[in-house]
């Protein structure tokens, strides 16, 4: 299977060792498109690569930063609950206290 280089599988990544860009056959000659000289065509091809290689850390960075947000959200939720598990206590404390008080003047 010896064919030529694909769009998701080029020969080389090497900008400069890929072909020029080529005027495209369904537009009329002189029409509004701009025609790419060689080096606007590598530095196209450049930056589509370079914002295609940038695109898994951004992907990343969001995957983060919502698990950060995550785990956040997850720790207020055991302080709130750590919290009326204390205020519980408490409260049975002081209510033992108080029939402890209210035994002893009865006595």
């Amino acid at each position: 299977m010896n064919t030529a280089g694909t769009i998701d599988r080029p020969l080389t990544h090497d900008p400069q060792k890929q072909a020029p860009m080529k005027p495209s056959t369904h537009e009329p000659a002189g029409s509004a498109t701009q025609d790419l000289t060689p080096h606007d065509a590598r530095d196209s091809r450049q930056n589509r690569t370079r914002e295609m290689q940038l695109i898994p850390e951004a992907m990343a960075r969001a995957h983060m930063h919502e698990r950060l947000q995550e785990a956040e959200r997850d720790r207020r939720a055991a302080r709130l609950v750590a919290a009326r598990r204390m205020q519980r206590k408490a409260e049975r404390a002081s209510r033992r206290a108080r029939r402890a008080l209210a035994m002893a003047v009865m006595q």
